[in-house]
């Protein structure tokens, strides 16, 4: 028995050896290949960075290091007043800055605040020369695994040439001239005057009324309400803790009220922290650091102070859009940023905030295509007469461009009935369906462009329906029969355009190429309801600019309000350069605007002629021509009309999408002809009443049947050859000229419409 238990024991002891052998041997393999795996990790994290070296160095090669007057000028750049100007060069506004800065001498700083920020944003800004390699190589080390920002290991030099010149987007190439225009900078300037140069442009966060601070001197009496140069030790530290994040630091909500204690306590716990960074750098002695860390810095804050606010209107805001956007490529420019950097969101965010900034700040001036008189008789017309789009539904709004034909320079514009009541720029920013408004655009112009069409050319208005088997109404009538192209306009028959956009459809013809180059964006060309504005929406500055295209030769200029950025030196960043791109041929476009003069004439849809006649017969006999367009339900209501001078685009509706009365387009047209009255009477000249439509030279004039729109010639009609005659008139064609009369001589209809149409036409009726 006692053999027996032993060798059991000796046999379990074995075991146990044995699995403990696998274990040991286990974790040693494991040990291994966990050491083979951090050692590839390693090598890869090596690699990286030395790829990222090698890159960030061919970047260095390409810099150019600008000259010492320029970077200690654009480093010690401070925020200067930009301004926007009407066309003649008055003013319109200074621009918000949103940020008050006041820069001061060295003598009027604090050494309290620069040591402050010397000890907690760059220790070793003393010695150094700019750049501290290893923090560069740290830094770029941390971006190739991925593990934060290309940002870190900056000096205060590099911080200061970010902030002042080069922005935070985070490209190798941005952070390429960064260093070498540190290292230039600390050649060019010593280190007390970049310091006092940081320390005048750092944000802070906000003062106690709310508003955006930048520069020490803006803290100081922002905050504590004294100047930067009697700081003490503990309001230095909690300045000089602020730019690492201003906003969450700050003490003050964006109203100007002081921040509850529990947001206090992150600015409060930053101000500790540098507190300590003054200790360790040996600025502050141990009594010193333990007595000012216990001091309650929130007793020095300032209570809430209220701060002036300067209104504006829709030009200002429709002005500063416009400059930011062509800011923003300037920039891009400059820079050389590609189109691969620009892939990068946070870079695009990053020249986009650059470029604000740049703006409200660099003391620009933006001239403007904006005429005073015109821009001020516009807001007093929508002023008096606005109330006469209003009905039984409530308070309508309108928007409305006025653009130069030549040119595509916006003259003036009306935004909405009241800005402090309702900020949405109806000129620019709102899109509504166009309704008919874009059958001659869309469907008609592209028609006559193709040589499908002529000025007499049939078109059918017998019923149809799209191919859902919905029927395509014209308001409760379902259609007619066959008429001519001039009374589809006038009276805006929806059937005709369906069949015109089909046979364009049908024909393989590039509509697209057509809309895109005069910036509509359509998501489907294929919707049947397209040209009777389905499927699309336009703004009125948009519809305006293709209808200037008509009225300008079939030639579309860009329209635009901004004519010339000028900096605070007088040189020109930007400068308006015509860029002409023909949509239509010249014939095309004379010829729907001798459509467009019957439309205006004829007042079927609209008594925009008649009403100004009344109320100043020298501009209601101007050379008009135009459109109508009205939505679905009375939803939206459209005008544009032109003279060979200006093109003037309108639009009213409610914000909501909600129906306006059957009254709708009769209320727009009053509105409208008293718009253009209060335009002709600020300038008379700008309207051109003297000026004439003409049919272009390359017009193919062919003499047609009015039945048919086509020339006299033998068609076989129920078997039977039949010479058509009849009645003729001239039909202007802009390409290959009317063709000999066929049996399905309109634009669309089916078998049917035609035998309808044949007996009508062989009875005479």
């Amino acid at each position: 028995m006692f053999n027996f238990r032993k060798k059991e024991k000796k046999d379990k002891d074995a075991q146990r050896l044995d699995a403990l052998d696998f274990v040991s041997i286990f974790m040693r393999t494991l040990k291994l290949l966990s050491d083979f795996v951090y050692v590839l990790l390693i090598l890869m994290m090596m690699l990286g960075a030395g790829i990222g070296l090698g890159y960030l160095g061919s970047q260095i090669d390409n810099v150019k290091v600008p000259s010492q007057e320029t970077l200690v000028k654009q480093v010690n750049s401070v925020t200067l007043v930009s301004q926007m100007s009407y066309s003649d060069g008055s003013l319109i506004s200074d621009l918000d800055t949103d940020l008050l800065r006041t820069p001061v001498e060295s003598s009027a700083i604090s050494q309290n605040i620069k040591h402050a920020i010397v000890s907690t944003e760059d220790e070793n800004f003393e010695t150094h020369k700019g750049v501290v390699p290893k923090a560069v190589f740290r830094a770029l080390l941390t971006s190739v695994v991925g593990l934060g920002e290309t940002s870190g290991g900056s000096t205060l030099t590099q911080q200061l040439i970010k902030q002042q010149i080069l922005g935070d987007d985070p490209t190798f190439k941005r952070k390429a001239k960064e260093l070498i225009y540190a290292l230039a900078l600390e050649r060019y300037m010593d280190k007390d005057a970049i310091l006092t140069a940081y320390l005048n442009v750092s944000p802070f966060g906000r003062n106690n009324k709310g508003q955006n601070i930048a520069g020490v001197e803006e803290a100081a009496q922002g905050i504590f309400g004294v100047s930067a140069k009697d700081l003490t030790i503990p309001q230095a530290a909690f300045i000089a803790g602020l730019p690492q994040s201003p906003i969450v630091y700050s003490p003050y909500n964006s109203d100007g009220s002081l921040k509850d204690a529990d947001d206090l306590s992150y600015g409060v716990k930053r101000e500790q922290a540098v507190l300590y960074n003054m200790y360790r750098s040996s600025y502050l002695t141990k009594e010193e650091y333990d007595t000012y860390k216990s001091y309650d810095i929130t007793q020095d804050f300032l209570s809430s102070g209220v701060a002036e606010t300067t209104s504006h209107d829709y030009l200002y805001y429709a002005v500063f859009d416009e400059a930011q956007d062509l800011m923003y490529d300037y920039l891009i420019k400059r820079d050389g940023v590609s189109d691969q950097d620009l892939k990068n969101d946070k870079t695009k965010q990053a020249y986009q905030q650059l470029a604000k900034e740049t703006l409200k700040t660099g003391g620009y001036t933006i001239k403007t295509t904006i005429n005073k008189s015109i821009y001020a008789a516009m807001q007093t017309a929508a002023a008096n007469y606005g109330s006469l789009l209003d009905d039984s539904t409530g308070q309508v709004q309108m928007g409305n461009v006025l653009m130069d034909n030549s040119t595509g320079a916006i003259l003036g514009f009306v935004g909405g009935r009241d800005y402090n009541e309702n900020q949405n720029n109806h000129a620019f920013n709102s899109y509504r369906s166009p309704g008919s408004s874009i059958k001659p655009i869309l469907a008609y112009s592209i028609g006559i462009d193709q040589g499908f069409l002529g000025s007499a050319s049939i078109l059918s208005n017998y019923p149809a329906t799209f191919s859902s088997g919905e029927k395509i109404m014209h308001d409760t009538s379902e259609g007619t029969g066959m008429m001519t192209l001039q009374d589809a306009l006038n009276s805006s028959w929806n059937i005709p355009a369906y069949w015109t956009y089909q046979k364009l459809l049908n024909e393989g013809v590039d509509v697209k190429s057509y809309m895109s180059k005069m910036g509509y964006t359509i998501d489907d060309y294929n919707i049947e309801s397209l040209p009777l504005g389905g499927g699309i929406d336009v703004s009125v500055f948009q519809q305006t600019n293709a209808y200037q295209t008509l009225a300008n030769g079939g030639v579309y200029n860009k329209g635009h309000m901004v004519e010339s950025i000028v900096d605070s030196d007088g040189d020109v960043i930007y400068q308006h350069e015509a860029a002409p791109v023909r949509v239509y041929s010249a014939a095309t476009a004379s010829i729907m605007e001798e459509l467009l003069r019957g439309v205006i004439k004829s007042g079927t849809t609209t008594s925009f002629k008649s009403v100004l006649t009344g109320l100043n017969a020298t501009a209601g006999n101007a050379d008009w021509v135009g459109k109508t367009g009205t939505s679905n339900n009375y939803v939206d209501s459209w005008l544009v009309v032109s003279t060979p001078k200006v093109t003037l685009g309108s639009w009213s509706g409610h914000d909501d999408n909600s129906p306006m009365s059957n009254s709708s387009g009769t209320n727009n047209n009053r509105y409208i002809a008293n718009l253009v009255n209060s335009i002709y009477q600020a300038a008379p000249d700008v309207l051109g009443v003297s000026d004439k439509f003409s049919l272009d030279s390359s017009v193919i004039k062919s003499t047609v049947l009015k039945s048919t729109g086509l020339k006299a010639a033998t068609v076989s009609v129920n078997g039977s050859n039949i010479s058509v005659s009849g009645e003729t008139t001239t039909s202007y064609w802009a390409k290959n000229g009317a063709g000999n009369t066929v049996y399905k001589f309109a634009m669309g209809g089916s078998d049917s419409d035609y035998q309808d149409a044949w007996q009508k036409i062989l009875s005479g009726k």
